[in-house]
């Protein structure tokens, strides 16, 4: 049996965020159906910002989800069950540019906003880009956090309002 979305305000999350974002993990995908990609994150947060209710997600200039990220005006945020985990990691670890995620995730696309979540996620916020900020290696306070960096590679920090969020 099928379940199907339904459209919910984002205060009625049950979810434990932080469980949800780093243990759960998430797709971040950008793009419109004919030209997506969608990258496992386990970095991102939720709060409210500018009287906004917000998803800020952290994406690196070399991964190929920047690129669509960047030329898209929303992106979306899906989380599934434990029974994807397999699909979490192989678009974690795979890049769009070796391999066609989108026929090897085994997940059914759908368009929304003009960016795409999927049909087997549990749940999904729709976001619209109103801020991004490259992170700033001088800025960074605790010394470890340059342990997560190897180069120049530094995460473009995302802002984008939660137009919509849906449930199963």
């Amino acid at each position: 049996m099928e379940m199907s979305f339904n459209e919910i305000k984002v205060r009625e999350i049950e979810d434990n965020t932080f469980s949800l974002i780093s243990d759960d993990w998430a797709l971040i995908t950008a793009g419109s159906q004919d030209n997506y990609n969608m990258m496992t994150a386990s970095w991102a947060g939720l709060g409210n910002l500018w009287n906004k209710k917000v998803c800020f997600t952290f994406i690196r200039p070399s991964r190929y989800t920047y690129e669509f990220t960047e030329e898209s005006d929303y992106f979306s945020v899906s989380f599934f069950t434990k029974d994807y985990r397999k699909m979490l990691n192989l678009c974690g670890t795979k890049s769009g540019r070796d391999i066609n995620k989108m026929k090897d995730s085994g997940l059914t696309a759908v368009e929304n906003h003009g960016t795409v979540y999927f049909k087997e996620a549990r749940l999904v916020f729709l976001c619209k880009k109103v801020y991004y900020q490259d992170l700033i290696p001088e800025q960074f306070l605790d010394e470890h956090i340059h342990t997560h960096y190897d180069g120049n590679d530094y995460h473009r920090m995302y802002v984008g309002e939660i137009i919509a969020c849906y449930r199963k």
